[in-house]
């Protein structure tokens, strides 16, 4: 998962709603790919799923108010295979998919999973507490960077590296914690969660390297078995 703040390529914006949820219609990011043009209606179908649960589980959340979700199709046909959480302008949770990230799922489960990961990485505030993070490391370094001697460029740097350690401190529990999450909002939807899951068979696994973007896809996987366990499910 990359979490940002803003958007970092252009994006057909939502144009149909059902109720406070936004999908991308399925013309807007069909047109020029015969493919796409039976694969939209089935994401459209899966986000309106996905994203009335996620609203749901969000306005449960206690301090959880942006809970309008939209959900939009990244139209760069090079967009590597991505699925990510960010925040619109107005502090709205968005989760956007290349298309790459569409066509390498291969079922509904699939995608929906992912989908409430994404989800759930907004419902449990994981950019809040990933920025207010990088801020406390930030400043942590600065007071080593200034007890050191360090002025100017060199100061910044320290600050700069602060931040990224902060970043990197939590991101492979978020990922746990949105897994876990995930499992739930995708069951509530109608979906598979142990279907779901089993796109990390097919993920190169990370392993459990210090600092990493994502824990072990054992690990992943367990917590989806745990949790579905807990909702009555059985592989």
């Amino acid at each position: 998962m990359r979490r940002l703040t803003f958007l970092v390529f252009p994006l057909m914006l939502a144009a149909c709603s059902a109720g406070a949820l936004r999908v991308q219609p399925a013309a807007e990011w069909s047109q020029g790919s015969e493919e796409f043009q039976v694969e939209a209606p089935a994401f459209q179908e899966i986000s309106r799923a996905i994203g009335k649960e996620a609203r749901a589980e969000c306005q449960r959340q206690a301090g959880v108010r942006n809970c309008d979700f939209t959900i939009l199709v990244d139209l760069n046909p090079r967009a590597p295979a991505n699925a990510f959480q960010t925040l619109d302008d107005e502090g709205q949770p968005v989760i956007i998919f290349t298309r790459a990230m569409i066509k390498s799922a291969q079922n509904a489960d699939e995608l929906a999973f992912v989908m409430g990961h994404e989800a759930a990485h907004h419902v449990l505030g994981h950019i809040a507490r990933q920025a207010e993070s990088a801020q406390e490391s930030a400043a942590i370094f600065n007071d080593l960077g200034k007890l050191n001697g360090e002025t100017g460029k060199e100061l910044e740097r320290s600050q700069k590296l602060g931040a990224e350690v902060g970043v990197q401190m939590n991101v492979k529990a978020f990922e746990l914690e949105a897994d876990q999450l995930g499992t739930i909002i995708t069951h509530n939807a109608g979906y598979d969660p142990l279907i779901g899951a089993k796109y990390f068979d097919r993920l190169p696994d990370p392993g459990d390297q210090f600092l990493g973007t994502h824990p072990p896809n054992a690990e992943r996987v367990d917590i989806v078995q745990k949790t579905a366990k807990q909702l009555g499910l059985t592989q």
